[in-house]
């Protein structure tokens, strides 16, 4: 199966904005922890934000990761009892997870959004521990906390992951699930062991031809070096 890939213009701009934020979000979390690091073992201080802007960063690399792998079919999946079904027993085992999958993933989505919604209204004046709210954000206080400065970000900010990666992973499951119904595909996600153990195995196979007669040389250089 290859990797699942969307062809319409929101498809590609969803796919885009997916990748190049994982991308940032990654050369992000590398560039402040190597800050940090050289901060305290080359000066003796501390960047007392980074570490907290990390933890932040990292769940959005997850929450990300988690719809870009259903897309890129990078998911873990056991497919030992599907493929012993014929292909119309494939296809509706694979419209049944598919199904599972969507409603699984609305859940979340809806236990996402009203998570973060009570940060984004009743509790918007809640600040995060120690990252400073940068000046181009100000505006906020006038949106959501009655024109008082915030002196560090507030917590919808960060916190906002969870609905938008619920709906990311949401999307990427309606896409596979739309694929199964069409004919493209007979599951959501493929096992990858079938694929393992034939490149292992190629592998063990190479190893051993290439080795062989290089050892057979050496045992016999070895053997006729010995009296017995």
């Amino acid at each position: 199966m290859t990797p699942q890939q969307t062809r319409s213009r929101f498809g590609r701009a969803i796919d885009a904005a997916e990748e190049t934020l994982i991308a940032v979000t990654i050369a992000a979390m590398t560039l402040i922890t190597f800050v940090n690091v050289v901060v305290r073992f080359g000066f003796n201080d501390n960047v007392l934000w980074a570490l907290e802007m990390t933890s932040f960063l990292f769940a959005w690399l997850v929450l990300l990761g988690a719809s870009y792998a259903v897309k890129k079919n990078a998911h873990l999946g056991v497919d030992a009892l599907v493929n012993l079904f014929g292909p119309a027993g494939r296809r509706i085992l694979g419209l049944i997870a598919g199904v599972l999958c969507i409603a699984y993933a609305a859940l979340l989505l809806k236990g996402g959004w009203d998570y973060w919604w009570k940060f984004a209204t009743k509790a918007s004046f809640l600040e995060v521990n120690d990252i400073p709210m940068p000046g181009f954000l100000h505006f906020l206080a006038d949106l959501t906390n009655d024109g008082e400065a915030y002196e560090k970000i507030p917590r919808y900010i960060p916190y906002f992951i969870l609905p938008f990666g619920m709906a990311l992973l949401t999307l990427r499951f309606l896409q596979a699930g739309y694929r199964i119904a069409t004919g493209e595909a007979d599951r959501v996600i493929a096992s990858h062991e079938a694929e393992e153990l034939v490149e292992e195995a190629s592998a063990k196979n190479k190893a051993d031809g290439g080795a062989s007669p290089k050892a057979t040389a050496a045992d016999d250089n070895i053997f006729a070096d010995k009296d017995f």
